[in-house]
């Protein structure tokens, strides 16, 4: 009983990851052209996450800034949420007025809509800035329309149990690394 449960999770993350491929490739294509234009331009990708998604927005600026799987010189990338931690509390709307410039990029992550209104004066402030947005949600529907503007870019995993969209998650941010790479050195192989 508990082997099939198990066997169970992998079936059903093999299913979303096989479904996102397919739905979300020219999104997040899309999504990492806006990055490497961003930094081409010498703007900045700020990394923002609340709560657990926290952590991979600290992982996806450590990618970027430090290498993915080639060489490469560091892009200019940096995690709001670790500032966030380490300011007690300071929020994302405070940091972005600090930190952001009309051409840099917000890429926030956010796995359900749960922290919705708490991005909801980020968001504001991103827009006021100037500032592109690449939005990585998630669940079964989308609550995003209004926060979000013509020019954003959300990449929405569509899905309520949010282990699997921040599995989902995962795996679009080491996509869109590597398509950055590729973008900016050209294929290792």
């Amino acid at each position: 009983m508990i082997e099939q449960r198990i066997q169970q999770q992998f079936f059903e993350s093999a299913d979303l990851l096989y479904q996102a491929a397919e739905q979300l490739a020219r999104p997040l294509g899309m999504a990492a052209q806006m990055v490497v234009d961003a930094i081409t331009g010498g703007n900045r990708i700020l990394c923002a996450g609340q709560g657990l998604a926290s952590i991979e927005a600290d992982y996806i600026a450590a990618r970027l800034a430090g290498r993915f799987e080639q060489e490469r010189p560091g892009l200019a990338a940096w995690s709001l949420a670790a500032q966030a931690r380490d300011a007690a509390g300071l929020d994302l709307a405070r940091l972005l007025q600090a930190h952001g410039h009309p051409g840099d990029v917000l890429l926030m992550i956010e796995p359900l809509r749960e922290q919705r209104d708490a991005w909801s004066s980020a968001l504001a402030v991103a827009h006021s800035q100037e500032m592109s947005v690449i939005a990585l949600t998630g669940g079964a529907s989308d609550e995003w329309r209004g926060l979000l503007q013509d020019t954003d870019i959300q990449i929405r995993v569509n899905h309520g149990r949010e282990p699997r969209v921040i599995e989902a998650q995962r795996v679009l941010l080491h996509a869109l690394a590597d398509a950055i790479d590729v973008q900016l050195l050209g294929s290792d192989e």
